[in-house]
């Protein structure tokens, strides 16, 4: 019963925030015409690069998600919010821009953040590896510590890429609240009404990389669980 309710809240906690994302940014999709008099998602991100001096950071759709590339200076957006006029295309396109801004600026905790997602994707490779070669050398060893110990530097590699996500929220809640709503809220591109709605969307953009690094603990906590065998 205990084991029960454990999986159950933790169930809840993996998929609820991710579910609540989606749901907010589907909701303020339509109507998706809606911005048709004040353009594209795509089109407001131009204009906002340009009027912070920032033309040589690209405008760009994507099938990645919408993100920030500080590599390639581009604002990518999915094909929803890079061609559509609606309240979550125009407030998505801000918070992009807000990483584009804090890139420009030198901000410190988006230069941590980098250097941490960095390291992230390298340890997100090592756990692949080690996850995969743990059986193999178990088999070719027959020792079980050699497995068990190559196991858990992948578990803990695996458990390193979520951290990451979970302590780079402030750079996302910076774009939303300290750079996209101000720039969307004092420079009158929302309609009467909206604003309640996009600190809404602000949200769910800051929250979805953390989504996201919650869905994976469900991938570490089934290796922990073979471990534990």
């Amino acid at each position: 019963m205990v084991w029960a309710l454990f999986i159950f809240l933790l169930l809840a906690c993996v998929f609820l925030p991710s579910l609540w994302v989606k749901q907010v940014l589907q909701k303020y999709s339509e109507p998706a015409d809606r911005y048709r008099d004040k353009g594209s998602g795509a089109e407001l991100a131009r204009h906002l690069l340009d009027r912070f001096e920032l033309g040589d950071v690209k405008v760009e759709q994507t099938e990645g998600g919408d993100h920030y590339d500080p590599q390639a200076r581009a604002v990518r957006l999915s094909a929803a919010n890079y061609a559509g006029q609606s309240l979550t295309a125009i407030t998505v396109a801000a918070h992009e821009v807000g990483h584009a801004l804090q890139d420009a600026r030198g901000e410190a905790l988006f230069k941590t953040r980098q250097r941490l997602v960095s390291v992230a994707l390298k340890g997100e490779r090592v756990a692949g590896i080690m996850l995969v070669a743990a059986p193999l050398l178990l088999l070719l060893t027959r020792i079980p510590q050699a497995g068990a110990l190559v196991m858990l530097i992948g578990i803990g590699s695996m458990a390193l890429a979520t951290l990451v996500h979970l302590i780079t929220l402030p750079v996302e809640l910076d774009a939303s609240y300290g750079k996209a709503l101000p720039i969307l809220q004092d420079g009158n591109y929302l309609h009467e009404g909206d604003l309640q709605h996009a600190r809404k969307i602000l949200k769910a953009a800051a929250l979805t990389y953390v989504a996201g690094s919650l869905a994976s603990l469900l991938n570490l906590g089934r290796w922990l669980a073979v471990l534990r065998r």
